[in-house]
């Protein structure tokens, strides 16, 4: 970055203007559906999505943030492993979701963070300058977040092949190697969804410090309100996303489950997705 041009959604400018999809834009920046305005008049290419999609997955672990969140993940997955490998016998499907369980807790954090992060730190005014289509810019975010779920959860399952070998050779046991595929796909796609449900909260409130405390005090309030009586377990049953995701995880979905699945996803992630998308496509940057 030179001159004193800030970085935005799609990488570095130069000057005081941005860099469009063909290399740079003089001036200062311009807005248009389809592309931006250089100042020879000529409009410039639109930014591809795929360099959206690449800037936007690197900002995932670019950022000091980024890189905390990350380092904490690791650390808490192989400690998760090492402590259920000296309580339970090496079954290689346990272990695996053993190293998973910092996933579904951190990486909806992480996305939060990543939603967030052009109004945090004010560059929402460059990057949708740059890019002014919102919804490509939200989808960049979107995307990798979500992608970056599916391979953690393939990863945990990897690290768990020599943690069980290695938990199985020092208790002197025979390795339990049998996983069930309905149930790695459920727990993949579960984390898939906790982070949605991440991505969906700090779309609609643009704050990530009230997006990851929403997320992280919602089953907590759910267990209470499962308490509550009847009413409150029913409740909890059909609107609780931890609690409806439980079949996925065990491979043990029925239509019912699928039903109570789809309110609490359209209640937790459809809704407040949609509705901050059009907030973030409307709302004036300053």
């Amino acid at each position: 970055m030179s001159g004193t041009g800030a970085t935005g959604a799609t990488g570095g400018m130069s000057g005081a203007g941005g860099l469009g999809a063909t290399g740079g834009m003089s001036g200062t920046g311009g807005r248009g559906g389809a592309g931006a305005m250089s100042h020879t008049g000529r409009v410039l290419a639109p930014i591809p999505f795929r360099r959206l999609l690449v800037v936007e997955a690197r900002k995932l672990a670019d950022t000091r943030s980024g890189k905390i969140m990350t380092a904490v993940l690791a650390a808490l997955a192989l400690a998760a492993v090492a402590g259920r490998g000296f309580v339970t016998d090496p079954k290689l499907q346990t272990l695996a979701f053993s190293a998973g369980m910092p996933i579904a807790t951190l990486m909806p954090v992480l996305a939060i963070l990543a939603v967030t992060g052009e109004w945090s730190h004010r560059t929402a005014l460059t990057t949708f300058t740059l890019e002014p289509r919102r919804g490509r810019v939200l989808a960049a975010k979107y995307v990798p977040a979500m992608a970056a779920a599916l391979a953690a959860s393939l990863l945990a399952a990897l690290v768990a092949v020599p943690a069980t070998a290695a938990v199985a050779a020092v208790r002197g046991v025979p390795a339990v190697w049998e996983m069930n595929p309905l149930a790695l796909l459920g727990w993949a796609g579960t984390n898939v969804l906790m982070v949605a449900m991440g991505l969906a909260l700090g779309t609609l409130l643009l704050n990530a410090p009230a997006a990851i405390v929403v997320y992280l005090v919602n089953p907590m309030l759910w267990s209470v309100v499962g308490r509550l009586g009847d009413t409150g377990e029913t409740l909890a049953g059909w609107l609780d996303l931890n609690a409806t995701v439980a079949p996925l995880v065990t491979g043990d979905m029925t239509g019912a489950g699928a039903a109570r699945l789809a309110v609490s996803a359209a209640l937790w992630i459809v809704v407040p997705m949609t509705a901050g998308a059009v907030r973030v496509v409307r709302k004036e940057v300053g």
